[in-house]
């Protein structure tokens, strides 16, 4: 198969393969990494930073004119033809379970070219899984073609999602979301790894995935697999401007509809009516409504704007 591969998407699995072996390498004695709090519940280890360091070392050694955007170490713009060209890195997606051991986690790289994603690869270290995609090519995991399944009722779907975690983080707002999801599907999983929610749509071992607080870096690849599997992505009211609104929504088109219906109220895109009467539901629950509200010391710092 990678003889068939775009050279760029090649160059993309050879980075992700090299930081797979160091993070399978750490997993077997991770309670010696080093690991710090970039904020409350969010965390950050030195393998991340070793992982980013040899993606970007291979990608750069093909592309030394190209951009990095890259979870730690930030942004680097490209220089002359090429400065169009910018790869998204997410060297560790899933840093929490993988210092405690939980084998669910992934490199997430992809490649934007003009606003657009155009490569991608999700690699899954700890089961050897390959999920990588190419515009206009369609998704692959390993060596097999992949499509997102074809449920077609929603009480029938299993669903993954994220919880908020954060500090300022609206935890009781993705709550009631929750609650209107969660009875009307067969089943909602937490996992804790974006990027591979994503890549387990576009395989359609999940039917749907819906999450807030995202950021590029987690759902750049992921966004692509999906698509290319046949599935659609968006922010919760459906539109495809979501990679950097920090929520996002993807499933198979069926059930894609089926979702924007019961999260659409709750994007930052709903009418002003909606909004209301999210705020009304929240603000019933006077302890609810304080723990939405983020203290001075609690709130996250600003995300940088991407340039999609």
């Amino acid at each position: 198969m990678s003889s068939n591969l775009h050279p760029m998407l090649n160059v993309a699995i050879k980075a992700a393969r090299a930081a797979g072996a160091i993070i399978n390498r750490a997993a077997l004695d991770v309670e010696s990494v080093r690991v710090s709090a970039k904020q409350t519940n969010d965390f950050v280890t030195e393998i991340d930073h070793a992982a980013e360091a040899a993606i970007i070392e291979t990608l750069l050694t093909a592309y030394p004119d190209h951009g990095i955007w890259a979870e730690e170490s930030g942004r680097r713009e490209g220089k002359g033809r090429d400065k169009n060209h910018v790869w998204i890195i997410d060297p560790l997606d899933g840093t929490t379970n993988f210092i405690h051991g939980f084998p669910v986690y992934c490199v997430s790289i992809a490649l934007m070219v003009g606003g657009r994603i155009e490569q991608a690869v999700v690699y899954d270290p700890t089961r050897n899984d390959l999920f990588c995609a190419t515009r206009g090519r369609g998704a692959y995991l390993n060596d097999r073609r992949i499509r997102v399944a074809k449920r077609t009722t929603l009480r029938d779907c299993l669903l993954s999602t994220g919880f908020p975690f954060r500090p300022g983080d609206a935890f009781q707002t993705y709550m009631k979301m929750l609650g209107d999801v969660m009875p009307r599907c067969a089943g909602v999983r937490r996992p804790g790894s974006a990027a591979l929610d994503l890549a387990y749509v576009a395989a359609g071992f999940s039917d749907g995935f819906f999450e807030m607080g995202l950021s590029p870096w987690d759902v750049a690849a992921g966004a692509l697999l999906v698509t290319e599997a046949g599935g659609l992505i968006g922010n919760f009211t459906g539109e495809a401007d979501f990679l950097e609104q920090r929520e996002c929504l993807a499933a198979n088109p069926r059930i894609y509809g089926q979702l924007v219906g019961l999260t659409g109220k709750y994007s930052k895109f709903a009418s002003a009516g909606d909004k209301a009467s999210v705020r009304q539901a929240v603000a019933k629950d006077p302890e609810a409504a304080r723990e939405d509200q983020p203290s001075a010391d609690d709130t996250p710092p600003e995300e940088p704007s991407a340039p999609f």
